[in-house]
């Protein structure tokens, strides 16, 4: 449980009631607009002192109605919403207010209702406090026991996380001592570790080790239970492509002498306590976000040196929002295509795509009757890493589902890297059905490239000395364009992942479309890319750069103020300059 350590002569405190004051000076009825933020700036403060955080204007779904608007939620550092704030004005009855808002269904388990002077918490569907706030004292109160309150469920989860903090780690070296085991002992599992081991050089990359491979089929024996608990999805494994091949391999594996169920029942009570705890989230996407951090913080923790080079960094809501909508805009705008991303012929393709957030708004940007044709012919998205090629098949999928009421498989992801698509090599890609799938997203002509490349290249780990991937063809094309052209001396910038992006993005787009990436910002600037500069000017009709700045290695305390996470749009997650950038290319427009 958390405990709030606050008291009236605490800095918060006093700001709150100072910038009360001073507001109060400016006009004699205090509404919520001119106060909410400075309620709002006390809770952020009083949430990162337990490890929250507040999230404003924070949408609360409901199933087959319009989601609820609450002013803030408190979330903990797994997503979880541990409480809901409404501040109200000095004007409104806020006993009438709070019946009004229960009636329209915000939530009663833990909701605090404020005014400039008073104060009512409910707390699992009682008045627990009402009080006036003009006593400091009275306002810790009601904070201390706003943040205080802990459903059982998450009493559960907590002492989950402690307990098997370490414990995933532990399993996972025992799996990888078994697969060892097994490969010397077991012939059938050593037959099918070795041709999964092919089909994983073909298909993803020729490097690859041996210990990427093993873990990844650990991954998939960790993770599958969740998939199908969680998500209620009990058919995943036998209905994901990817997944029927590695279960092979898991039915070779525990062939001989243990069950799978037997050797993960020491983790019962931990996956208990993921499933209770998603119990009581109902809407799809808030269990993808908490089941994302779960992942980040228990299933990455046996091959954490791995997961790092992949350099995976989630865009935040607002700006795939942004950028999904400015693609539609431009579309209607510049190609005259009245239906955007929905207009026939526009084919869309994601080439990083994570957990599938760029595809989900693209659908949600669509009317829905148009999204079945795209769905089934012009929306691709490719993956190169196993979870979260996973969990984005499974978001795409249940979404249509919400969006049109009904179940279709999606064939546009692909696991496979999008840079091998350059190399001209024809080769099977894990699967037949894999196979395919790529092979109708090359032969499509794609109009939009919209996505966030990873920070860092695809690597292996070998003899405990990450590489990066080499791509000949690609490797050339940057080399015979941004690197031929460029006047800088020391050119090694170009062998960025981000700019390979780019080189194969605009090559890939043909004479017409738009791509848009959310990249790195020092190719606007550095000396290094002044012929990546000129080649994106030569290529496009329009180039447009927003420079989000946030290079917090360089920038802190150049002028003596220091810089952090919050100076960032991914926080800690990338701690350099951050920019998106459209690239529009009109084939019945000159340059």
């Amino acid at each position: 449980m958390p405990v709030l350590n606050l008291k009236p002569t605490h800095k918060p405190v006093q700001d709150y009631y100072k910038a009360l004051r001073q507001t109060t000076k400016q006009m004699s009825l205090l509404h919520e607009g001119a106060v909410a933020p400075h309620f709002a700036n006390l809770l952020r403060a009083c949430a990162s002192r337990v490890g929250w955080t507040l999230q404003e204007q924070f949408q609360i779904p409901r199933k087959g109605q319009r989601p609820l608007r609450a002013d803030g939620v408190l979330l903990d550092s797994y997503k979880l919403r541990h409480g809901v704030w409404e501040a109200k004005d000095s004007s409104d009855d806020l006993a009438a207010e709070v019946k009004k808002k229960f009636a329209q269904g915000y939530p009663q388990d833990n909701i605090l209702f404020q005014a400039p002077d008073r104060a009512i918490l409910v707390q699992d569907g009682r008045i627990l406090i009402d009080t006036g706030l003009t006593d400091p004292a009275k306002l810790v109160d009601v904070l201390q026991e706003f943040f205080a309150y802990q459903p059982p469920e998450f009493e559960q989860w907590d002492r989950a996380v402690a307990e098997f903090k370490d414990r995933v780690p532990e399993l996972a070296q025992s799996l990888l001592a078994l697969i060892e085991t097994e490969r010397k002992e077991n012939k059938r599992f050593r037959d099918a570790l070795a041709t999964f081991k092919e089909l994983m050089r073909e298909a993803i990359n020729p490097n690859i080790s041996d210990q990427a491979v093993e873990e990844m089929l650990i991954q998939h024996l960790l993770t599958e239970r969740i998939f199908r608990k969680v998500f209620n999805n009990p058919d995943f494994a036998q209905r994901n492509i990817i997944a029927r091949e590695i279960e092979k391999v898991i039915d070779a594996l525990t062939s001989r002498h243990f069950s799978r169920h037997d050797f993960l029942k020491n983790l019962d009570r931990f996956y208990g306590a993921i499933e209770t705890t998603a119990a009581t989230i109902d809407e799809f996407s808030e269990k993808q976000d908490f089941l994302n951090t779960v992942y980040e913080n228990f299933f990455q923790g046996f091959s954490v040196k791995v997961a790092d080079t992949h350099g995976i960094v989630y865009t935040p809501q607002p700006i795939v929002d942004f950028m999904v909508r400015s693609v539609d805009d431009i579309l209607k705008r510049e190609f005259g295509k009245a239906d955007g991303l929905a207009s026939d012929g526009v084919a869309i393709l994601d080439p990083f795509v994570g957990t599938g957030n760029f595809i989900l708004r693209v659908m949600r940007q669509m009317p829905k009757s148009k999204l079945p044709h795209k769905y089934a012919g012009e929306l691709f998205c490719n993956e190169v890493m196993l979870l979260p090629y996973y969990i984005a098949s499974m978001n795409i999928e249940h979404e249509y589902y919400e969006l049109t009421g009904r179940y279709q498989p999606f064939e546009g992801i692909s696991l496979v890297d999008t840079f091998e698509l350059a190399e001209g090599r024809q080769m099977p890609l894990f699967a037949p059905e894999n196979t395919q799938r790529v092979q109708r997203q090359k032969n499509t002509p794609i109009f939009v490239i919209i996505g966030n490349p990873p920070y860092n290249a695809w690597q292996v780990n070998e003899n405990d000395n990450n590489k990066n991937r080499k791509y000949p063809v690609l490797d050339q094309r940057v080399a015979e364009t941004y690197s031929q052209d460029s006047m800088a001396t020391n050119k090694s910038a170009l062998s960025d992942v981000y700019v390979k992006a780019f080189r194969w993005a605009t090559d890939r787009i043909g004479e017409e479309g738009i791509i848009t990436l959310i990249t790195n910002n020092s190719f606007i600037e550095d000396t290094p890319f002044d012929g990546m500069r000129q080649h994106l000017a030569e290529d496009f009709n329009r180039v447009y750069v927003l420079d989000l700045k946030g290079n917090i290695r360089r920038d802190s305390m150049r002028d003596g103020i220091p810089l952090g996470e919050q100076h960032t749009v991914f926080g800690l997650a990338a701690m350099v300059g951050i920019s998106i950038t459209f690239l529009i290319k009109d084939a019945s427009k000159k340059n």
